[in-house]
């Protein structure tokens, strides 16, 4: 069974940071990417930044120069270092993993920025 596991949100203050790990468990036969996610109240759920299993990157403008995706390798946890958080950064983040078959997703972290 593959779990996906998030951590790291919280409250934060706006202009400050925060990391957000994502670890993959279980029985999982290709990643082809991940990324990550987030929704806000009222709001549909978004791509804010993916990374495919060769390094290619891409992030939503909005976030763009200040969040980082990175993972080191396939069985290494994936990040998002997310820098100058903003309130309109406010909202619950998803891990999402893509294989060829399914796409997996965690139970997502709140993230929480007050001006």
């Amino acid at each position: 069974q593959v779990q996906v596991v998030e951590s790291g949100g919280g409250l934060v203050q706006a202009g400050g940071s925060l990391r957000l790990s994502c670890v993959v468990s279980g029985s999982i036969f290709s990643i082809n990417a991940m990324g990550w996610y987030r929704q806000a109240p009222g709001k549909q759920r978004e791509l804010v930044a993916s990374i495919a299993t060769g390094g290619r990157t891409n992030y939503e403008d909005s976030v763009k120069g200040r969040f980082t995706i990175s993972r080191d390798n396939a069985k290494s946890p994936m990040y998002l270092q997310m820098n100058s958080l903003k309130p309109e950064d406010t909202a619950v983040y998803y891990c999402n993993v893509k294989t060829s078959r399914w796409d997996y997703w965690g139970q997502g972290t709140q993230v929480t920025v007050s001006s």
